[in-house]
């Protein structure tokens, strides 16, 4: 299926079916997708071959002059975005320089679009750095993924690059003492003859435990929207995503946000 990629590194504004009218920031290349994740149903498509790409960042100081000079043409037209949110074309904490440029943005935000809020939208790879976490506690919305509480759906659904430890990613997640947004995609399907579904029973059950781990200030759940690279997926109903909502809100008295 078609799946496309953010070919500026500030984009938008856009409207987000999650944080309303967002300016995205793209710390990855503007040309491939980079990744610590290759999720089946990314609609940046696939991460390509590492030994036959070399991915261009942009610098710390184009990431500044580029917002810089948006958020001044925004001004002049009087439409302010309601948040500046990292996204892109994969995982914005991979940037070597993501804690120096939250500063960045954080001081241009103060000055030029004081009321909006600062969102990163992150897979929760890479929080075994303290810098990144520090950084990420600086934002207004953290928003950490975590699709499923059992570690053989997380490698199918989306499929680490490298080493990864989801034992490890969960307990960073609590060192968080709650100050995060957890999003989670819900889908099923297969993907090379083996079946899935994170909306069963079980699947609930384990997800719902680690968010009373994790204590987040609010979960935000959603399904597929955009093609993917697996059509063998699928998108999950509305009256099943609210469904789900309401159990963690009867569990756990913590705010869902339900996104169809």
């Amino acid at each position: 299926m078609a799946t496309f990629l953010f070919d500026k590194t500030v984009f938008g504004p856009v409207k987000s079916r999650r944080l309303g009218i967002s300016l995205g920031i793209n710390l990855l290349p503007n040309d491939s997708k980079f990744c610590s994740f290759n999720c089946i149903y990314c609609e940046c498509g696939w991460n390509p071959d590492q030994h036959l790409v070399k991915p261009h960042l942009p610098t710390r100081e184009a990431v500044y002059t580029s917002l810089e000079n948006k958020l001044k043409e925004m001004k002049s037209e009087g439409s302010m975005p309601d948040v500046i949110t990292f996204a892109g074309n994969g995982e914005p904490t991979i940037h070597p320089d993501f804690p120096e440029i939250i500063c960045d943005t954080l001081s241009l935000r103060d000055t030029l679009a004081p009321k909006a809020r600062v969102a990163v939208l992150s897979n929760s790879t890479m929080i075994h750095k303290t810098e990144v976490v520090e950084a990420l506690k600086k934002v207004d919305d953290a928003i950490l993924k975590l699709d499923s509480g059992i570690p053989q759906t997380v490698k199918i659904l989306n499929k680490p690059i490298g080493y990864f430890s989801f034992e490890k990613m969960i307990e960073k997640l609590i060192a968080f003492e709650g100050k995060l947004i957890i999003q989670t995609l819900f889908t099923r399907g297969e993907y090379n003859g083996v079946p899935f579904d994170n909306t069963t029973l079980e699947e609930l059950e384990a997800w719902i435990n680690l968010l009373w781990k994790i204590n987040p200030q609010k979960v935000m759940i959603y399904s597929i929207d955009r093609d993917t690279p697996v059509e063998t997926i699928e998108k999950i109903s509305a009256s099943k995503l609210n469904t789900i909502a309401e159990l963690v809100r009867q569990k756990l008295s913590i705010e869902v946000e339900v996104s169809i």
